[in-house]
Parts: structure tokens; sequence; C-alpha cells
């Protein structure tokens, strides 16, 4: 896949993690998660996307079926915060280093805390993000928390 690395892809080959990418084309005007199910022929509830929220000021990391929403108040209680909302586009991009629609929750410029929806336990393998629109990566949950440090409980609403 020569010229297509992100950080997300870069990231897991540099830990030997088992894992394939997937394209497609992106249109304009469709939500970037429900459309990869839909062009990758995929079950929504295996295509996760990566949101960034704000729990009592500290920007952290929700990773959820695109079937569903992320729950605030679950996530802020699964950091031990107390408040959440969800952060403003340019503070997620810049804290990450990817672009709203394209943000992974491998290989972001700064390691936020991240919570993945205890829904993804389940799941043999689940696609998030490779770090840029239109591109997905396939992986194990337990190696996604692995990578990101990331903690399970329900934040998906």
């Amino acid at each position: 896949m020569a010229g297509k690395g992100t950080p997300a892809t870069a990231l897991l080959a540099r830990h030997g993690v088992p894992h394939s990418v997937h394209t497609y084309e992106h249109g304009s005007g469709q939500a970037y998660g429900p459309e990869a199910a839909e062009l990758l022929g995929l079950d929504p509830a295996r295509v996760f996307k990566t949101l960034v929220a704000k729990v009592d000021g500290a920007l952290t990391v929700g990773v959820v079926p695109v079937t569903g929403s992320l729950d605030l108040k679950a996530l802020a209680a699964a950091v031990g915060g107390k408040r959440a909302r969800m952060a403003d586009v340019a503070a997620a991009e810049r804290a990450t280093g990817y672009v709203a629609g394209g943000i992974s929750p491998l290989g972001q410029r700064k390691r936020l805390p991240t919570v993945l929806d205890a829904s993804a336990q389940a799941l043999e393998t689940l696609f998030c993000s490779a770090g840029r629109r239109g591109l997905e990566v396939e992986l194990a949950p337990a190696d996604l928390a692995r990578l990101t440090g990331a903690t399970f409980a329900p934040i998906s609403g």
C-alpha cells in the first residue's frame, strides 16, 4: 500500500499487529461511519467511529459503533469524570493530527484517554478509521485497546 500509509497504519506495522486495510470512495453528504459500512458491505455493528469529547476539560476519545451515539455521561463516568461534552472539531483535529471524518483512535499526535464501547469485546474484529477519509482498518478489539491504552465500558447510546 505504498503512499497510503498513515500514522495509524504505521503504528500497527511497527507493533506487528495483524490487521487489514480497506478503502472506499467517500462521497459527499453521508455520515462517514455508515457510509463505510455500506460501501464495504459490513455489518454496521462492527464499524466504529472515533469521537473526541471534553471530560472535565480534558480531551477524551470515545470509540463507539456507528449504529449508536456516544453517551457523554457514560464516557465521563468511564474515565472518572463528572461532565462531558463534544470537543470542537478544531481541538479534536489539533490533538489527534487527523481531519474530522478520518480521526483514528490509533497513532494520534497526542495520546488521549480512550474508551472503547463494551460491545466491541464480543467481536472477533472491528473496523475503525485508519486515519484518512475512505480508509478503514480491521483489527481485533483487544489489539486496539492495547495500542491506545483504552478501557472497555458501555458508552454507546
